[in-house]
């Protein structure tokens, strides 16, 4: 019989300081209510954080001891971005963290979340172990795994991993040789790729479908074209855009605008933010987030 709602965690380290849209990313997780999340950081608590959210206060260098001793290995980067490479290994780290889970998953600060429930389904979630919102690779943004010891170990098979968590050097690990245990020849034409990917007892059981989350990138629109949205809408947890009319989407990922408009514009105040992000419906576009027609 498939599990209604199985339960989700979210698993998050994030030092230094609070990018200026997280009132809007706390609230889109509030609208997701039936799924958790868990932040490791060292910012201030943030106001009216959603129950669903917990923030746990820990300092940069006490959080790189817990992970030197889970891992069994010298984590000591000068670095917060390191902290990417060991995504993967984030359910090992914290698996005391979750018992009672079904899932856990890895993830970003910059992006805003839609409806997650209707992207995965029940049904969906019964069919495989591992959900990648990318087609050919795992997504550092969003990965989802089922909460076991083989995925929440499985970062294990990745070359070398305990020099590579260990140096100073970003690797990409949580994108690139994590998603190389699961996508043989990657680069093949579809038809052989898929044919591959079922030799691979890691591939069989995981789903690696393009969620068109990340706008702007070098993957094309679904209908092929470098057409991208303007504008995304958020109204009560519904996530739309200015191109595909009702067409609902799991999460934005607003790194490109992030990387490459968004610094042109002055930061907006923190008084700005957290007014719009308690509305019911805001818009994100190449300057930022604003009140507008949804």
């Amino acid at each position: 019989m498939i599990n209604p709602c199985p339960r989700i965690l979210f698993l998050i380290p994030y030092f230094g300081q609070w990018p200026f849209w997280m009132p809007f990313f706390l609230e889109s997780c509030r609208h997701n209510a039936d799924i958790d999340w868990l932040l490791f950081s060292d910012c201030p608590i943030p106001d009216n954080v959603p129950d669903n959210v917990r923030i746990e206060n820990i300092s940069f260098g006490d959080y790189c001891t817990l992970v030197s001793n889970r891992l069994n290995i010298n984590f000591a980067p000068q670095a917060a971005y390191k902290l990417c490479d060991i995504k993967p290994a984030l359910g090992h780290i914290h698996a005391d963290r979750l018992e009672g889970y079904d899932f856990w998953a890895f993830g970003d600060l910059d992006l805003i979340y839609g409806n997650l429930r209707r992207y995965f389904t029940a049904d969906r979630l019964a069919g495989y172990d591992l959900f990648s919102t990318h087609e050919r690779r795992v997504a550092g943004h969003l990965c989802l795994m089922r909460n076991t010891a083989r995925k929440r170990q499985v970062f294990m098979q990745i070359k070398d991993w305990k020099a590579r968590f260990a140096d100073q050097e970003h690797h990409a690990l949580d994108e690139g040789a994590f998603s190389r245990i699961f996508l043989w020849r990657k680069n093949f034409p579809k038809p052989l790729f898929q044919l591959v990917g079922k030799l691979n007892p890691w591939r069989r059981r995981s789903e690696f479908t393009e969620a068109f989350s990340t706008p702007g990138g070098v993957i094309k629109w679904h209908d092929g074209s470098d057409r991208f949205p303007h504008q995304w809408f958020w109204n009560n947890g519904r996530l739309t855009n200015d191109r595909d009319g009702d067409r609902e989407f799991p999460y934005f990922h607003f790194v490109c605008w992030k990387r490459n408009q968004w610094p042109l514009v002055p930061p907006p105040s923190v008084e700005y933010t957290q007014t719009l992000a308690a509305e019911t419906s805001w818009v994100v576009d190449a300057t930022g987030f604003h009140r507008g027609e949804l």
